[in-house]
């Protein structure tokens, strides 16, 4: 099944004043005065708080940024994507002020989006959370006719851009607004299929603590969609603190620590290079992550051996 890829739009981009500081470290003068700032709170959107990789990156972020002054990051109150989205897009930030989920065109357009991929593009490799006993489902797979033959049907969240990018390639998906309620309905053999990314599954198993759900072990779907955080259309300030921060950690290499503390063991326990790697197409690119952002997610192909 062809699928065309749209061509890549034009991200906005942070003031130019992240380029002027990213090499040059916080001016002492400035850095006490920064210290006599009051803390700023940042709330981060519960499901990433809770998620100790993606609230450990946000932490590294703003630590790298001492200029802006103290902070704190503070867990919003439960909410689905969904409505993460529109708080985001109302500006209302007493409610949340930023969240990691997958870029899409529309999610640029609306938001301000930190074009650097948080995984290294991790999140567009999936694998199949199941139950044992579905298991024999899967063997024999090699093509994505042979998952559509099947009738392997895909559990996802409803306001995900997976949906549509899996729909678009002729895959059956069962939708529920709720990430928690899903695990429910794959239990409940609502679906077969479970695609989570390479980044995230682990502690997703970890949090469900039930023997019975197991990720398949053949397949590997790939798709371009890189996860960044975003914030509201005015907060100019935090947006541009992050991204400053963001391209510290990978210039001085603390990024590069902070992918081997949280996703070297994952990509080594999922044998990525020995699956059966099936190719998706995304009609609805997202735009190109920038420079640094391009060149942390090519090194990570190299890393997990995809030959991408």
């Amino acid at each position: 099944m062809g699928i065309r890829n749209r061509p890549a739009r034009n991200h906005w981009r942070l003031f130019l004043l992240t380029a002027l500081v990213l090499w040059l470290p916080a001016h002492q003068p400035l850095a006490e005065q920064a210290r006599a700032l009051p803390t700023t709170s940042v709330i981060l959107w519960y499901r990433n708080y809770d998620s100790p990789a993606i609230k450990a990156l946000l932490d590294l972020a703003l630590r790298k940024t001492p200029e802006y002054g103290p902070y704190r990051i503070v867990r919003s109150s439960d909410m689905n994507q969904g409505r993460v989205l529109k708080e985001l897009q109302n500006g209302n930030s007493s409610v949340v002020q930023l969240a990691n989920v997958a870029s899409s065109p529309e999610r640029e357009d609306a938001l301000l989006a930190i074009p650097i991929p948080i995984d290294a593009g991790l999140l567009g490799y999936r694998v199949c959370v199941t139950t044992r006993k579905m298991l024999e489902r899967f063997k024999g797979i090699n093509r994505l006719a042979d998952v559509r033959e099947r009738n392997i049907r895909f559990g996802q969240g409803r306001h995900w851009p997976d949906t549509r990018i899996l729909r678009a390639n002729g895959l059956d998906v069962v939708t529920h607004p709720r990430f928690e309620t899903l695990f429910d309905m794959l239990e409940a053999g609502r679906f077969e299929c479970f695609a989570r990314g390479v980044s995230e599954v682990a502690f997703d198993l970890e949090l469900k603590n039930n023997p019975d759900l197991v990720v398949e072990p053949d397949l590997l779907f790939s798709y371009i969609m890189p996860s960044y955080f975003f914030a509201a259309k005015h907060d100019h300030v935090l947006a541009m603190r992050v991204q400053l921060g963001l391209e510290r950690a990978i210039m001085d290499g603390s990024f590069a620590v902070y992918l081997d503390t949280f996703y070297a063991k994952p990509i080594e326990d999922l044998s990525l290079s020995s699956r059966t790697v099936l190719h998706l197409g995304n009609p609805w690119l997202p735009a190109e992550p920038g420079e640094l952002g391009d060149e942390v997610m090519q090194q990570m192909r190299m890393r997990i051996q995809l030959g991408e």
